[in-house]
């Protein structure tokens, strides 16, 4: 298959002609290979307007959701992005094209670890992955210019408002496992500005701060 052409027609038909308009973010989903960030047998679906699974009952997000999640970042390249659900790691690659630092967090080793070597064999140099609780972000490293969480909360993690910078845009879905909004917070001070943008369906972000632990089986 010619996925540089399925790309081509990813960006123009699902992305183009929505709402993505920031060539930046278009740029990065040209150039980033889906298709290596789904299993093998559903390679040929890569570039269809849908999201997929990868295993480990998580999904890689359909298209035009990674492509506006990015974009609601406002990225110019600067940054230092936390991102929350590292998954297959494509999401984090998109990233990797638009700011200048990524620190990913991942609840599965084994999805942690698949993502990064992708990542590493891609030769993007600028993310490092950690294993842990999403739902209370990475402190070491922050403050973050951006936080981007794919994976849906009861409410806007506490930890996640404390370590987004002055001015840091949040991007995340609310909600519980039946009805989801894309929101997106900006940081002013100690004013917090709240977007609710489009309905979503994302899988749970478990631990401390979104829906308890992880069911077993």
């Amino acid at each position: 298959m010619d996925y540089a052409e399925l790309r081509e027609r990813m960006v123009a038909v699902q992305l183009k002609n929505r709402d993505i308009t920031d060539p930046r973010v278009l740029g990065a989903m040209r150039v980033v290979p889906r298709h290596l960030f789904v299993p093998a047998d559903l390679q040929h679906l890569a570039y269809r307007d849908g999201p997929l699974p990868i295993g480990r009952e998580q999904t890689i997000s359909q298209p035009y959701i990674v492509a506006l999640m990015s974009q609601c970042l406002m990225l110019s390249g600067h940054e230092t992005v936390l991102e929350i659900g590292t998954g297959s790691g494509y999401q984090t690659a998109v990233l990797c094209e638009l700011c200048a630092q990524v620190y990913s967090l991942e609840r599965d080793q084994l999805l942690a670890d698949q993502a990064a070597t992708r990542l590493t064999d891609l030769g993007y140099e600028n993310v490092e992955i950690y294993v842990g609780d999403g739902s209370q972000g990475l402190p070491d490293m922050a403050p973050y210019d951006a936080i981007l969480v794919s994976a849906a909360a009861p409410a806007i993690p506490g930890p996640l408002r404390s370590q987004l910078a002055d001015g840091g845009r949040l991007v995340l879905p609310v909600g519980d496992r039946d009805h989801q909004v894309l929101e997106r917070v900006w940081r002013t001070g100690e004013t917090w500005h709240i977007e609710r943008l489009v309905s979503v369906m994302f899988v749970l972000l478990y631990g401390r701060y979104g829906f308890g632990e992880r069911p077993q089986g």
